[in-house]
């Protein structure tokens, strides 16, 4: 986990049904921006801190609009990265003449749940440092999409990474900086950072919170009662902050109704007056909170394995909570832990037939999490090099086609039947001479023979120096595809090929084969 130095939260209603929404009234799930808190304020709607006004401020009938001063020199926020031209192998011009707007749109509109061959390419565009879109104003458009979009796929690590390359934070860069100090544990930090940041006006939620976090309890006192004199802090949030400031509030009360969307600050003012909240159904960026060593192990395991089907986590992180103690119990998550602890000895001891025995039920759980991949990385290859037999030896071989030594492990396979051999066309680039096994597999292999030209939409886009855009183009129509017009995955797979994203395009066609759900 890395530290964070941060940003500031608050605001959310706590009133309102006492089920968890994780989710829009579409069935969608929660963006960074529906579950963000409202942590800074425009400077001028906020009195200094202990002063107190008369009444509250009468509403005028002019909008007054925050002006943004940038050197001519200052960087672009949309300039940020973690990933260099030369180890992404993208053009650094790639977002070209794009509208900063309509990237931002498109960013934030990719799903989080897709192919994750898929995935891997929305990350490295997402982290990649490139030159801002033609029209970027130095405003941070696509950098706050980006950041946005990674937190949506919990990727809590790498988005403060890029937070904390900004010096002098905005609000709206400032106040994601907080959120994520709160997930991962660093709200002291973020508190300090918070003031130590000139130009940043925490609201009076955040305000009570940092000042009873630094010890100055009074203080707090006085905000939230300042905050509430002149209804600058929520009426549900009220109870919240006082049983926060004063236990005893709490004693013999009933409980507070559950919010409806909690703010990472919510999540952490329930989790000090002793009502925590259960993040199975919150956005998924709120699982960072349950990895920390306070948490149970089981309550870690699933959060651990929500994050890992996003590749929001490295494999090793959840191979280490699988092997950390034998199973409390039985059933759910126990049998994972069961299954992956025994195989894992298996290997270790190069007892083939202990693997052949394990393997297929280690597989059936984990595939039916769709933790298949994180499951490969972990041992594919070293599945590969056991040379098992029979149907162990053909399942290994798939699972290790899931891996990142595909390519490796299929030049040294000899198939065994026709399915085996257009697997092996796939991971070497060359399937002309196979039989696809399906109408999937069709669609498929047609991107993989001949030289196919990219779709006229496509081609359209990268004539126009709009490249980064195809690209968002070519996963959606991959994604969507693969749950119907299997021409939109042909296409797909075409354009990622014609750009030089040959690794990306086979790996997806090997997924979209072996993994039972479609993108």
């Amino acid at each position: 986990m890395c530290s964070a130095r941060t940003l500031l939260v608050v605001t959310l209603l706590l009133a309102g049904p006492a089920r968890l929404a994780a989710e829009t009234g579409t069935g969608e799930p929660l963006s960074a921006i529906d579950w963000l808190s409202k942590s800074v304020a425009t400077p001028a709607a906020m009195p200094a801190p202990g002063a107190v006004t008369a009444e509250p401020p009468v509403a005028k009938s002019v909008t007054q609009t925050a002006i943004s001063i940038l050197p001519l020199d200052a960087p672009s926020l949309d300039a940020i990265g973690l990933s260099s031209v030369a180890r992404t192998g993208l053009p650094r011009d790639l977002w070209g003449t794009t509208a900063s707007a309509d990237l931002a749109r498109l960013i934030r509109a990719e799903r989080v749940h897709t192919l994750p061959a898929i995935q891997s390419l929305l990350y490295r565009l997402l982290l990649a440092e490139l030159a801002p879109p033609a029209d970027s104003d130095g405003q941070g458009t696509v950098f706050l999409a980006r950041i946005d979009k990674l937190l949506d796929l919990g990727a809590l690590d790498p988005a403060l990474a890029l937070l904390e390359q900004v010096d002098d934070p905005p609000p709206e860069v400032f106040r994601r900086r907080f959120d994520v100090a709160l997930l991962t544990g660093e709200e002291d930090h973020a508190c300090e950072v918070m003031r130590k940041t000139p130009g940043i006006s925490p609201t009076f939620e955040a305000r009570v919170f940092c000042l009873a976090r630094g010890g100055d309890w009074n203080a707090a006192a006085l905000s939230l009662r300042t905050g509430e004199t002149l209804g600058y802090i929520d009426a549900d949030m009220v109870p919240l902050l006082e049983r926060f400031l004063d236990p005893e509030l709490a004693d013999g009360a009933p409980d507070l109704p559950a919010p409806a969307r909690p703010s990472p600050l919510v999540l952490r003012l329930m989790e000090a007056i002793g009502e925590p909240l259960q993040t199975s159904t919150l956005p998924l960026a709120f699982a960072h909170a349950d990895l920390n060593s306070n948490a149970g192990w089981k309550t870690r395991l699933d959060a651990a394995e929500r994050l890992a089907r996003t590749g929001a986590i490295e494999p090793n992180l959840l191979l280490g909570l699988y092997t950390e103690r034998e199973a409390a119990a039985s059933g759910g998550v126990w049998e994972r832990v069961r299954a992956v602890q025994t195989l894992d000895r298996a290997i270790a001891d190069s007892d083939r037939a202990a693997v052949a025995r394990t393997l297929p039920q280690a597989w059936q759980l984990v595939e039916a999490q769709e933790l298949e991949v994180p499951f490969a990385a972990l041992f594919g290859e070293s599945l590969a090099r056991m040379d098992l037999d029979g149907a162990a030896g053909a399942l290994a071989f798939r699972i290790a086609l899931l891996s990142d030594g595909y390519e490796r492990v299929a030049k040294g396979r000899t198939p065994r039947d026709d399915s085996e051999a257009f697997l092996i066309g796939l991971a070497t680039g060359d399937g002309s001479a196979t039989v696809p096994p399906d109408q999937m597999g069709a669609a498929i292999k047609a991107a993989f023979t001949g030289a196919a030209d990219p779709a006229p939409e496509f081609a359209a886009l990268v004539s126009e120096r709009r490249l980064g855009e195809a690209l968002l183009e070519a996963i959606d129509q991959i994604t969507d595809g693969a749950r119907g017009d299997l021409r939109d995955v042909t296409e797909g797979l075409v354009f990622l090929r014609h750009v030089g994203l040959e690794t990306t395009a086979r790996r997806a066609a090997l997924e979209l084969v072996l993994l039972e759900r479609r993108g």
